[in-house]
């Protein structure tokens, strides 16, 4: 795990190799075992900070460049079925490391058969010195970042949108259209960033820019086209192949030469992964978990790591912790925070980092299999209990976003242009499928992407690397082809079916249904009841208990925030006190300002 940058330019660019050594700098946290440098001519220029997981030893170190001389790389990520490519290359290994082996593999058998092989997660840039073709290459998912920009003839991308600021050929320019998506989604979605031309490279895609910068995007990875609505099937035999294929991304997740653990939050996908990797491992392991004096999950947390006789570590953060980091954490995101439980995941980080490097978490289980039932519930709400609903996007999408459109359209003074942009590209997608696949596609299209930039950013803040295992693709593709829609989200019974169609899934969900029912199915095996029945919590941070002062910050803070419509922030406060999500709507506010004032004041 990484940090890369580069700068491709059409014209000769002044101090190139103190620019790149900038760009490094930045990128510090992300990989404080290592930098490295390699300067092609005046024009193209490659850097790397590196965090050592496999092959430590300096050998292994990048920039790298393939045996021919042909292929230059920086690589941020894991391959994690490297082995396996390696025993089919015929090659000259100078080091036991994945980035070799994808250079050989690429020049053995070129890059689209090594994407089509290769499991993992990577943001990759590779340079080819006969062509003078520059290929950045985001991993399916889009577990690692990667963002670029063209701008007065230079292409530069980087891990991290300080970096691409660091190069002193960009002047930061802020996209305020970016607020209105952001207090949605509580994320962007890519392409866009809050900074006017700084892109994110799409997951699952390549791009290819020659060397008159000339950009060409191809896609080489996306959601099934099949979905599961098996109604006849052997519950059992499912069960048992999808513990086998979630074993298999675990294990792939295990591969490392430094000290690994596990998060360990008390809900039942934290708890799963603990339970096999401590078998796999047949060792004791590091497991932690974070919360607040007011709102924890500790005991929970603390039952699982007794069953398994893990090193458990309990993490206390204070009303104090929490403010003083999180101006500090928008500057490592370059973003707005988007979820309250990213100022504890960084606080986690830094006490982790003591102890282990690399940490199994549990993000994708919710997206996998309808965890978040109010919303994937949306559909049968809108069959049965829907009375002046037309149009299903509308209401899935009500139920989704944050911040209410109608708070926004009353308060906001920026243009909605990604909204209407995002509404015509997804109402279009959800013309092609059923309301209920829908609602998972929409998940993984847009919904993980947003939470895999919380994990990476909370996590190479403190230099470690954090792996999720209920995102391998092969686990998601199994999901959409394998396991049938009812096993998904399973009633209880005939009788609390019927019952639902007279409710909303506010009120029933959890109750008359079981959520990501095949998960908990093969939970049982490893964990107690308390632990898999107990109701979904997310991620407890006691914004509401906070209210006062988020409301004081906020008066302060928005006074002079532009983007609102002059005079209103009282009554934007007021109004949003109408709202079960108060505190994290004032949250979201407050990032807002902070972030502007920290990058374009």
């Amino acid at each position: 795990m990484c940090g890369i940058n580069g700068i491709m330019s059409i014209k000769e660019i002044d101090s190139i190799e103190s620019r790149i050594k900038k760009m490094n700098h930045l990128l510090a946290h992300r990989g404080p075992d290592a930098e490295g440098i390699l300067l092609i001519n005046n024009c193209i220029a490659f850097g790397h900070r590196r965090l050592s997981i496999i092959d430590t030893h300096s050998r292994a170190n990048q920039p790298m460049i393939s045996n021919s001389g042909r292929w230059v790389i920086v690589f941020n990520g894991e391959i994690y079925n490297y082995k396996d490519l390696k025993k089919h290359l015929s090659y000259d290994f100078k080091t036991n490391s994945d980035t070799e082996v994808i250079l050989a593999y690429i020049e053995n058998y070129g890059i689209e058969s090594f994407i089509d092989k290769c499991n993992g997660m990577f943001a990759i840039a590779l340079y080819d010195q006969i062509t003078g073709m520059l290929y950045l290459i985001r991993d399916r998912l889009g577990v690692k970042p990667l963002y670029y920009t063209i701008e007065n003839d230079h292409f530069i991308f980087s891990s991290e949108i300080k970096g691409i600021l660091g190069s002193g050929l960009v002047t930061p320019k802020f996209n305020e259209d970016a607020i209105d998506e952001y207090l949605g989604n509580r994320y962007v979605r890519a392409p866009y960033t809050f900074f006017k031309n700084i892109f994110q490279v799409e997951p699952g895609s390549i791009i290819a820019i020659d060397k008159d910068l000339r950009m060409s995007k191809s896609i080489y990875w996306d959601l099934p086209s099949e979905f599961n609505y098996d109604n006849s099937f052997d519950e059992t035999t499912i069960a048992e192949e999808f513990k086998d294929e979630l074993i298999k991304a675990i294990e792939r997740r295990l591969i490392s030469d430094v000290p690994l653990g596990t998060y360990l939050s008390g809900g039942v996908d934290s708890s799963l992964i603990t339970a096999i990797t401590t078998l796999l491992l047949k060792d004791k392991i590091n497991t932690y978990t974070v919360g607040f004096a007011e709102l924890n999950e500790f005991d929970y947390a603390q039952i699982v790591a007794d069953q398994y006789n893990t090193n458990h570590h309990r993490i206390t953060m204070s009303l104090d912790d929490y403010f003083d980091l999180m101006d500090e954490i928008i500057y490592f995101k370059d973003a707005p925070l988007g979820v309250p439980n990213e100022v504890p995941l960084a606080f986690m980080s830094r006490i982790l980092k003591e102890k282990i490097t690399v940490v199994l978490s549990g993000e994708g289980a919710d997206e996998l299999l309808g965890g978040y039932g109010r919303i994937f519930r949306a559909p049968f709400d809108f069959l049965h209990n829907t009375k002046k609903e037309k149009d299903f996007y509308d209401y899935f999408i009500r139920k989704y976003e944050y911040v209410p459109r109608e708070l926004r359209d009353k308060y906001l003074q920026t243009d909605k242009c990604l909204r209407s942009t995002f509404d015509d590209i997804i109402r279009e997608q959800f013309s092609n499928y059923r309301n209920e696949e829908n609602v998972f596609r929409f998940f993984h299209k847009y919904h993980v992407k947003g939470l895999l930039q919380r994990v990476d950013t909370t996590t190479m803040l403190a230099g470690v690397e954090a792996r999720v295992p209920f995102l391998d693709y092969k686990l998601v593709e199994f999901s959409y082809q394998k396991i049938p829609y009812d096993l998904k989200l399973k009633w209880k019974n005939d009788e609390a079916y019927k019952k639902a169609m007279h409710l909303s899934s506010d009120e029933f969900s959890e109750i008359l249904d079981i959520p990501k029912y095949l998960l908990k199915k093969i939970a049982y095996e490893y964990l107690p009841r308390e632990v898999i029945e107990r109701k979904k919590m997310g991620f407890p941070v006691p914004l509401n208990h906070w209210l006062n002062s988020l409301e004081n910050n906020a008066k302060n803070l928005l006074k002079d925030a532009y983007w609102i419509k002059p005079n209103t922030v009282d009554e934007l406060l007021t109004e949003s006190k109408k709202n079960p999500r108060t505190g994290q709507i004032i949250w979201m506010l407050i990032n807002v300002e902070l972030f502007r004032l920290k990058y374009f004041e």
